[in-house]
Order: C-alpha cells, then sequence, then structure tokens
C-alpha cells in the first residue's frame, strides 16, 4: 500500500495525522487555516477530535508568524476526505480504511499490547530507580539508634527534597499532634502520641547556675524510630509541609 499521507500514534496509541499533510493530500486550493475552521464547522471538538499545534517544525510563514498545525484522529481525517467530495479526497478516505484495517488486524493489535506493556514496564523501572535513593536513606535512617534534634531533622529533609526548615518543621508537628501546642513550659515537648509511639523523647539536661541554683532543661529529640516515621510520610507525600 503506498503512503498517501502519513500516520502515527499518539500516546494513546490512536493512529492520527498532522492537518497541514492531509490539506496539501487532498489538494486543496485554499490557505490552512481558512481551510480548517471550515472543517471545524462540521462540529469537531478540539482536544477531542483534534488537538491544535502551534510553532510547527519552527517554520515561520509570512509575517513571521508561527505555522499552525493540528493533530488530527483519523476518524476525523476520513469524515474530513469525505467532505471534499473530490476524486481526490475519495482516494485518500479509501486510503485511510486500509491503514484502519491493517491497524485492526490481531498482529498490530498485539503488537500494540506488547509496546504498551513493554512502555509501563520501562516507566515503573525508571520510578522504581528515581526512588531508589529515598529508599536507601529510609533504610540508613532506621538503623540508626541515635535520637536528633527537630532541626537535624528538618536538614536530612532538605537534602532530599523537602523543602522544609526547622521552624516550618516544629510548626507541623505541634499542627499535627506530635508536639504539644499550648503555651507555657510544655510548649513544643513531645505529645502523649508521639511518646507512645516512640517518634519524640525528651532530654533533660541539668544547668547549675552562677549562684549555685539548678534548672532543668528539657528538650525534643526524635529517635531512630521517629526519623524514619517522619522521613517516610514527607518522601512518600503522605503528608506535605504546611
Amino acid at each position: 500500500m503506498n503512503e498517501i499521507i502519513k500516520v502515527t500514534l499518539n500516546d494513546e496509541h490512536d493512529p492520527i495525522v498532522s492537518g497541514r499533510q492531509l490539506h496539501e493530500a487532498l489538494g486543496v486550493n485554499s490557505n490552512y487555516t481558512t481551510w480548517f475552521d471550515r472543517m471545524t464547522e462540521y462540529g469537531f471538538v478540539e482536544n477531542q477530535d483534534y488537538v491544535l499545534l502551534s510553532n510547527s517544525g519552527n517554520q515561520t510563514g509570512r509575517g513571521g508568524h508561527n505555522k499552525v498545525d493540528h493533530v488530527i484522529k483519523l476518524d476525523m481525517a476520513k469524515e474530513i476526505a469525505m467532505i471534499q467530495r473530490t476524486e481526490r479526497g475519495k482516494q485518500v478516505r479509501q486510503y485511510f480504511i486500509q491503514v484502519e484495517k491493517d491497524f485492526n488486524s490481531p498482529e498490530k493489535i498485539m503488537a500494540r499490547a506488547l509496546l504498551m506493556a513493554d512502555q509501563k514496564v520501562h516507566k515503573l523501572e525508571a520510578q522504581i530507580k528515581a526512588d531508589r535513593p529515598k529508599v536507601l536513606f529510609a533504610e540508613a535512617v532506621s538503623a540508626s539508634h541515635t535520637s536528633i534534634l527537630v532541626g537535624e531533622l528538618a536538614k536530612l529533609l532538605k537534602q532530599n527534597g523537602v523543602d522544609i526548615g526547622a521552624t516550618r518543621l516544629f510548626s507541623w508537628l505541634r499542627a499535627h499532634g506530635y508536639l504539644i501546642k499550648r503555651n507555657g513550659r510544655d510548649w513544643n515537648m513531645p505529645t502523649q502520641k508521639s511518646v507512645e509511639m516512640g517518634l519524640i523523647r525528651v532530654k533533660e539536661t541539668s544547668i547549675t547556675h552562677a549562684d549555685g541554683h539548678i534548672t532543668v532543661s528539657k528538650t525534643p529529640l526524635v529517635t531512630g524510630k521517629g526519623q524514619q516515621y517522619f522521613i517516610n510520610k514527607f518522601l512518600n507525600q503522605e503528608l506535605l509541609p504546611g
């Protein structure tokens, strides 16, 4: 079968053609834009039957304007060929019918199915490769028995693509019930939930002042389990920083 016009496949594996190539193949005398606008009056729907392409091929037309083209689905192209009511239009339509028969042959259907399956496998492999650093990072944290400051957790998150600083992380932890948000001596201390889950603990430090009196400083620390817990939440986007 001689190729009258190039037929390709879009991302959904539907057969498509170029509007300009169709215009040329049909031997239409009027300019492309005028002709195509007239064709759309037959009820074709943009982004359903055709898609507008601007700056097609980086070509320029009269006045330096970018040429416009359209990606047209095969059903629309067949109807347009029939609308012309010319011998050439009939030839083009018959060509499209043959292309469609070939496209729907068992061999071509199987080939497309295999291609789609292969594309899904490659996409999945790429996603696994992209996620691997996050997985390794979370695994490394899970093996850690060292508790760290909330600010240090914020730095770890930022190094791994989560745009959050210490102040915002403290705010997020309070807002989501991991730190006490009530003003007073317990402000920023772990909630009962955090303690019971083993996510955050309190480090108490005795401070002896010059006059001899002693005070106790309390600092929230994120445990190894807590580090893994919060990192998984942010890296997996289960909860995004607010």
